[in-house]
């Protein structure tokens, strides 16, 4: 019988143990229920992104990013369990959810969520009054970019259940809880979910406000407050009549800034298009989406 190399057994070794591990859930529970905010990720090793191999670390790439991480889905959300890891006190499920459908691999930790024996209604999403989603905006200002973030406060939980292995600064304590959120997050939270959370889906969400051909001046003159500037891969949104708001991570996180001179900046690389679906290049569209 012919060999196997060492190094060719071990991965081998490492996918039967993967394979066992995973499994379709078996007992009587296909569905789950966010009892808080609950981490997404796109991986099942939550343990290798929230402490690493020396149990102080957050799993991040060259630009700082936990590229895992997915969107922090909200209390009441519902998941329908696709299969399960077994970590003996806890278990990760593969899962799906109507609320967050990008074609991506989805997993949530049990510990976040309740189980349940049959399909539960979908949480209820009502748009807050434009008041409360400007308390949101307002209270968000400063806070840091947090790729997948769209709950500003973090979540606390996180800490407790995948716990340092010894003190870490209050900024990796942040970076740990994914404190903040990014462009699409800072809506998806102010308005309870009732926006899209990806750019992906915004740059067609709402009614299209014609734009093409004009000028920073003019395009701003058309803006209303909260239409969303938005390409595929960032959104900024219009907070009044002078201002924008967005979460940035070139620029540190949820800022406020003049709004001709943010629609000048991203005239710099960008042309403005009545419709992104049926343009080509780099260029931008703005959405109207409330209307009071």
């Amino acid at each position: 019988m012919k060999k196997i190399p060492t190094s060719s057994a071990k991965i081998l070794i490492t996918i039967i143990v993967l394979m066992r591990a995973f499994s379709v859930t078996s007992q009587d529970f296909y569905y789950a229920v966010a009892t808080g905010p609950t981490p997404v990720l796109n991986s099942p090793d939550f343990e290798a992104v929230f402490g690493g191999s020396d149990g102080l670390s957050v799993k991040t790439d060259n630009s700082g990013l936990i590229r895992e991480m997915e969107f922090i889905a909200l209390p009441g959300t519902v998941f329908e369990l696709i299969g399960e890891f077994d970590h003996g006190a806890y278990k990760i499920f593969k899962v799906e959810c109507k609320e967050y459908e990008y074609g991506t691999e989805l997993f949530v930790d049990s510990r976040f969520v309740e189980l349940k024996e049959k399909r539960p209604g979908e949480r209820f999403i009502a748009l807050p009054k434009k008041e409360d989603i400007y308390k949101l905006l307002d209270k968000a200002v400063g806070n840091r970019y947090c790729w997948g973030g769209n709950y500003n406060d973090g979540v606390q939980k996180l800490v407790e259940l995948y716990q340092p292995k010894g003190n870490i600064s209050d900024g990796k304590k942040n970076e740990w809880m994914l404190t903040g959120c990014d462009c699409s997050g800072l809506m998806y939270e102010a308005t309870n979910g009732f926006t899209p959370r990806n750019t992906s889906k915004l740059i067609s969400y709402g009614e299209a406000v014609e734009i093409a051909g004009l000028s920073a001046e003019e395009i701003a003159a058309k803006c209303k407050p909260l239409d969303m500037i938005v390409w595929n891969g960032h959104v900024i949104y219009v907070y009044d009549e002078k201002t924008s708001i967005q979460s940035s991570l070139s620029r540190g996180g949820v800022i406020k800034l003049d709004l001709v001179e943010t629609i000048q900046d991203v005239m710099n690389s960008r042309q403005p298009v009545n419709d992104y679906n049926s343009s080509q290049g780099s260029r931008f569209v703005i959405r109207r989406w409330f209307t009071e």
